[in-house]
């Protein structure tokens, strides 16, 4: 962390604790450069990061002082999806997004991407250098079907800080928690299979039902505490459903981290029923709070739960070293991740296995957290300042993704289609859902440095949702004009 940025988190700290009271000025930039010993620039900066975040407000000739208090808008209610099975549809709108991801003219908000531009990964740069100058005998070579026992080792110490414990050998590489996730369905279900999952659900982890003939069938889930033990046991009772899938860690697109208590409660009901999880842990480090909160798999005593997850969003999604902790089901995971794509490559897997091993790995989780806990901050202070009245925000404990509800007559998949043709990507809530529900919700990524650019666009989508509200037939002309006066 930057000394500006630590500044302004200690600043931060003390209005909330009601040190610095609402309206009250704060020091000047010469009294907090002498009383921290920083330089004045780096007060202005903290002071500037403050200002961004809608903590205080600049009065000319003043100084600086503590923001009025706003009510913060209400957090999303209980989901009500229907409740019975379905073919997952939005294909084509999916695809439209995963060709926007190599246009650099797009300003992708719908995207899930990480930073990847820290310093904090450099090590790992000069990591995946090394291996390739003194290791090209190992890294042209077919790698075992488990991975490489450098990196299960690795991950296994890792699980260890979420109450999970495994050996290497209960670990399996695979290519991204995508693939680990694929894998972990193939060898449970079949075609024509009914899977539970939270509603709403990250739009791929849909799409890969679809693509396996795999019915959906969406549970109500509480954007605070996950989805319902009551309405997954409903559903348990009325349908013949293989399995659940959880990501009940840093939710996404809600963010919520679920109760341990809750979490042992979908436990108790799978060993009930007989099921399967497949626990989705992809942003599980990235939980705001330390320790990491507990995956279910860690109370896991007959094999039933499926830990999937990978270095895609803590690190870099390039690397595609992902992992399954198969359980019960390891010789069916092994088999179809051979029937599927054989081994992994070498090359990145030794980097990362280094990586994390000299503790590298960790330093960038802390710096990335703290990064990604301001972000949110200030994307939902920008949604506040942007949008209409009535909204609705999720209140992340962890990842970077922010869930955004809209008045009922906003329909973001017509907007989305209008910010498309202005180079504007966002993600429209209804790809989160089988059945298309949400279509007045969209999932925003907060992992974009919140800079003047991301700003001014944040600022030209809360326009064309005005416009979408007030004259839906002229909202494309309307916010054509508004982008293109701001690109002059």
């Amino acid at each position: 962390m930057t000394r500006y940025q630590h500044l302004a988190d200690l600043l931060a700290a003390r209005i909330e604790q009601g040190l610095y009271g609402e309206k009250e000025k704060l020091p000047s930039v010469r009294t907090l450069s002498q009383q921290h010993g920083v330089s004045i620039s780096t007060v202005q900066q903290a002071y500037r990061l403050l200002e961004s975040r809608r903590l205080i407000v600049p009065q000319p000739r003043s100084g600086y002082f503590v923001a009025p208090r706003q009510a913060l808008p209400p957090v999303p209610a209980m989901t009500r999806p229907a409740q019975r099975p379905v073919e997952v549809t939005q294909w084509d709108q999916v695809l439209t997004m995963l060709d926007a991801r190599h246009d650099k003219t797009i300003t992708a908000f719908g995207g899930g991407s990480p930073d990847v531009e820290q310093p904090t990964l450099r090590p790992l740069w000069r990591e995946m250098s090394r291996v390739i100058q003194h290791n090209p005998g190992e890294i042209f070579s077919y790698d075992s079907l488990p991975g490489r026992r450098e990196l299960r080792e690795q991950i296994a110490r890792l699980m260890l800080d979420g109450g999970t414990i495994a050996s290497a050998d209960d670990i399996v590489v695979t290519s991204g928690c995508h693939a680990a996730l694929s894998i972990a369905l193939l060898a449970v279900c079949k075609p024509g299979d009914i899977v539970a999952v939270e509603s709403p659900c990250y739009y791929g982890t849909m799409q890969m039902l679809r693509g396996f003939d795999i019915k959906a069938i969406e549970i109500p889930t509480d954007p605070q505490t996950g989805i319902s033990v009551e309405a997954l046991e409903m559903a348990l009772e009325q349908w013949p459903i293989k399995g659940v899938i959880l990501v009940a860690n840093c939710n996404n697109p809600l963010g919520f981290v679920m109760p341990d208590a809750r979490k042992r409660q979908v436990l108790s009901l799978a060993q009930r029923y007989d099921i399967a999880i497949f626990e989705d842990d992809i942003y599980g480090e990235l939980a705001n709070d330390y320790p990491r909160p507990r995956t279910l798999k860690s109370w896991d005593i007959d094999g039933r739960v499926l830990l999937c997850s990978s270095f895609t969003k803590t690190v870099a999604p390039g690397l595609r070293v992902g992992w399954v902790v198969p359980g019960r089901y390891r010789d069916r995971v092994l088999h179809m991740k051979y029937a599927a794509s054989a081994t992994n490559v070498p090359s990145t897997q030794l980097a990362v296995a280094a990586f994390v091993r000299e503790g590298h790995y960790h330093r960038h989780l802390r710096k990335m957290r703290q990064i990604y806990q301001a972000n949110i901050e200030i994307y939902s202070g920008w949604c506040r300042q942007y949008f209409p009245c009535g909204i609705c925000l999720t209140r992340p404990q962890g990842g970077y993704m922010l869930w955004v509800e809209l008045p009922e007559e906003v329909d973001m998949v017509c907007v989305a289609t209008q910010l498309r043709r202005l180079k504007i990507q966002v993600a429209p809530g209804s790809l989160f859902s089988a059945s298309g529900k949400y279509r007045n919700c969209l999932r925003i990524n907060c992992a974009l440095p919140p800079d003047e650019k991301h700003r001014a666009v944040m600022a030209q989508l809360g326009e064309a949702i005005y416009r979408a509200i007030e004259a839906p037939e002229e909202s494309v002309v309307m916010a054509n004009g508004a982008i293109n006066g701001f690109r002059q």
